[in-house]
């Protein structure tokens, strides 16, 4: 296949903007995929501050960064990415460039614990905040689930209502795909 599958291309445009020494944000750690990728991309001086209400992943992406030599880049968060702002205001991180959401549920575990648009809105609207010119906030939004179409719906329509002189909004998907594949919203603030 020539083209990126969703997360491949969340990935493309995120190494597009980071550059070693930046500070970054996952805001869903999970199984720490996405935590390790970042931890590359910003190099041994930079920071990925990653998010994650679930003990469990927590642990999964702290053992991933082991593995990996990554852990020293890495500051991990038990706690909601609703709090992104709050957070790094109290820590003095530098801003983030970029920031991931794998939105849904960790994969392999508990299917009712999710991430919600209340909370995923919250956040989003911190780091735009947050954020440098040239910032960029990748979203992969699955949305199989019931709780998923909720959220899918609730950031549609946040994310078309902001205001195109301050921020681009692209979505990204395989529209052939049968059984609701993921898609990705790309935020960048000008």
């Amino acid at each position: 296949m020539s083209l990126y599958g969703v997360i491949p291309f969340a990935h493309h445009l995120l190494e597009r903007v980071i550059t070693h020494g930046d500070t970054v944000v996952d805001a869903t750690a999970g199984n720490g995929h996405d935590t390790a990728i970042l931890a590359e991309q910003v190099g041994a001086s930079g920071c990925v501050v990653s998010f994650d209400i679930q003990p469990e992943a927590i642990q999964n992406t702290r053992d991933r960064l082991k593995s990996g030599q990554l852990a020293e880049r890495v500051e991990l968060i038990g706690d909601s990415h609703a709090y992104i702002g709050d957070i790094f205001r109290a820590k003095r991180y530098t801003p983030p460039k970029a920031a991931i959401f794998n939105l849904g549920y960790l994969p392999g575990s508990n299917k009712t614990v999710t991430t919600s648009s209340e909370s995923t809105i919250a956040a989003i609207t911190q780091l735009l905040d947050l954020m440098p010119s040239k910032g960029l906030i990748a979203l992969v939004i699955y949305h199989g689930h019931e709780e998923g179409k909720k959220e899918r719906d609730a950031l549609l329509s946040f994310t078309s209502s902001l205001d195109q002189e301050f921020f681009l909004v692209a979505r990204y998907e395989f529209s052939n795909r049968k059984n609701h594949p993921p898609f990705l919203l790309a935020l960048e603030k000008l």
